[in-house]
């Protein structure tokens, strides 16, 4: 069986390819290897969500969670370069790479850090998390991402998440509403949900 994308220290043979993308009218460099979740592309799920959020009017800064090698995180990050962005992800050369990938896209409004979901992040309230969470792991640990998105995000602030119908859509907005004061899906496409819940 191959390697899981969300394991700390990938031992899959690194394998790194360069490529650029357009993502909110602008181009963008990535670079990504093995080991990382959709090495060859920025997959459908991230492009739709990038290109669905619409900044809520919150002060604060924005949260990618899990964000591998950054395509949301820094698509977000050059959109609105007066926020401040911070990504986090479980997977070591995710996180190594997504810092290259801000470097070599020029953003000085990013910080990446190694993190188990919010534990490594710094501790204060968020305007934002978005998030292609790492459905694999199972719904348990999906359904306490959102639980800790609430508790870190400002009154008002807002979850936004891209999951697929199939891999459990209906269950997550579900326990969004258990949550938050308000959710909607935002757009269906694909089978994909692009889902925002506010606090």
């Amino acid at each position: 069986m191959s390697e899981q994308y969300f394991t700390q220290h990938p031992q899959t043979k690194s394998n790194p390819k360069t490529w650029t993308y357009k993502l909110r009218d602008r181009m963008l460099t990535f670079k990504s290897d093995a080991g990382v979740f959709s090495k060859n592309t920025v997959d459908f799920g991230s492009r739709t969500l990038i290109e669905a959020f619409i900044l809520p009017e919150v002060e604060g800064a924005i949260v990618d969670m899990g964000c591998g090698y950054g395509p949301i995180g820094l698509s977000i990050a050059m959109a609105y370069p007066d926020r401040q962005v911070i990504m986090g992800d479980i997977n070591e050369r995710a996180v190594q790479l997504a810092k290259e990938n801000a470097e070599a896209n020029k953003l000085t409004n990013v910080q990446v850090f190694l993190s188990d979901q919010f534990a490594g992040l710094p501790k204060h309230s968020y305007a934002v998390v978005l998030t292609n969470p790492p459905i694999r792991v199972g719904k348990k640990v999906v359904h306490a991402m959102f639980e800790q998105a609430h508790q870190y995000l400002s009154a008002d602030g807002e979850l936004w998440v891209v999951i697929q119908k199939k891999q459990g859509a209906p269950s997550a907005i579900k326990k969004m509403e258990s949550i938050f004061q308000e959710v909607e899906v935002v757009v269906k496409e694909k089978g994909y949900f692009i889902i925002r819940a506010t606090k």
